[in-house]
């Protein structure tokens, strides 16, 4: 028994052959013009009508192809319903991949700034709960030695109490260095994001806690005087890794705020609505990382390089960040370009 596009079951007899092939033949140049229009134009160019009779239709000659192989209905009959049947995979299983190549430069193009202009709230929020922390942190510590005893380990103290820095240990073992950086930093990141499940508090911990321990170690090195190198060192990568843990936190704070204040929306649809955009925040937060920890491992560290082009190149990459983030695209777009993203 052979099952038609609809439902319908025929016997194939071998008298039958050619009445079954020029039944089956409108399923099979409606799936040929579904098939060319989304090689040519893209899958999303379908409408959803248009997407469920691809998914049958693929599923129809599928089944056609099987009863033709069992029955040996001919060497072009069944090269062209398995040239169907894989083109049919390709579009549904394996999407239009150049459309999504597409997608993610125009997310990275436009899409990403605009989702850091529509959470600029939550992360400013995200930098005050670092920064203010940090200059209570830097005042506490440079007024109060027991303070800095508490916060900072002791081993760093005795090292810089010598006029040393620890970043000369990264020389050397550059390659094992940057990757155990990238590891560290992302991981942060990530523990803050997923702090918003937890209404927001592992965030804020999180973001408050390394404010104050920078701002002890900023106050460390001011006092012995190794204030200028100690920056020079920092400046390259902060200028992205600094910004990534602002905009990470932002992330946890939108899902916190789901949590917590849903609003109008139930709180699993607040979820879903803030939970993309957050997603959407981490898509640019990891290969900003990335090239922290490239920097952090191989140029921050190299002492051939005087402090001063370190500094003139933290500013040259947190100018051209800021102006990245600031550029504007129509938001009415922005869920149709980065929607392949999440899916």
């Amino acid at each position: 028994m052979i099952r038609l596009h609809w439902g319908e079951t025929l016997p194939i007899e071998p008298m039958d052959i050619q009445r079954w092939v020029a039944q089956r033949e409108k399923s099979w140049q409606d799936l040929e013009g579904l098939l060319a229009q989304a090689e040519r134009r893209g899958l999303r160019t379908l409408s959803a009508q248009d997407i469920q009779s691809l998914a049958s239709l693929y599923r129809s000659v599928s089944a056609d192809l099987a009863r033709a192989r069992t029955h040996n209905l001919g060497h072009d009959l069944m090269r062209r319903l398995q040239s169907l049947t894989v083109r049919g995979y390709a579009q549904i299983y394996q999407g239009d991949r150049r459309q999504e190549w597409r997608s993610l430069l125009t997310f990275i193009r436009s899409g990403f700034p605009e989702t850091v202009q529509q959470c600029r709230g939550y992360i400013l929020l995200s930098t005050l709960l670092l920064v203010a922390p940090a200059a209570v942190s830097w005042w506490l510590a440079w007024h109060d030695p027991i303070y800095m005893d508490i916060l900072v380990p002791s081993d760093l103290i005795t090292m810089v109490r010598r006029g040393e820095l620890w970043m000369g240990s990264i020389l050397g073992v550059e390659p094992l260095a940057s990757s155990n950086i990238m590891i560290n930093n992302l991981r942060v990141s990530f523990n803050a994001v997923a702090g918003g499940m937890t209404g927001g508090l592992l965030t804020v911990y999180i973001l408050i806690f390394n404010g104050l321990f920078l701002g002890s170690i900023g106050a460390l090195v001011g006092q012995h005087g190794l204030a200028w190198p100690f920056w020079a060192f920092v400046f390259p990568h902060g200028a992205l890794e600094l910004p990534a843990i602002f905009l990470a936190g932002g992330a946890g704070l939108l899902l916190g705020r789901a949590l917590l204040f849903p609003g109008i929306y139930r709180r699993v649809d607040a979820l879903k609505k803030y939970g993309l955009q957050a997603a959407r925040l981490v898509y640019g937060v990891v290969p900003m990382l990335i090239v922290a920890g490239v920097i952090e491992g191989f140029f921050s560290p190299n002492p051939a390089i005087p402090n001063a082009v370190k500094y003139i190149t933290g500013i040259v990459l947190l100018v051209g960040l800021l102006v990245y983030l600031s550029r504007r695209s129509n938001p009415s777009n922005l869920l149709h370009r980065t929607r392949l993203l999440v899916e």
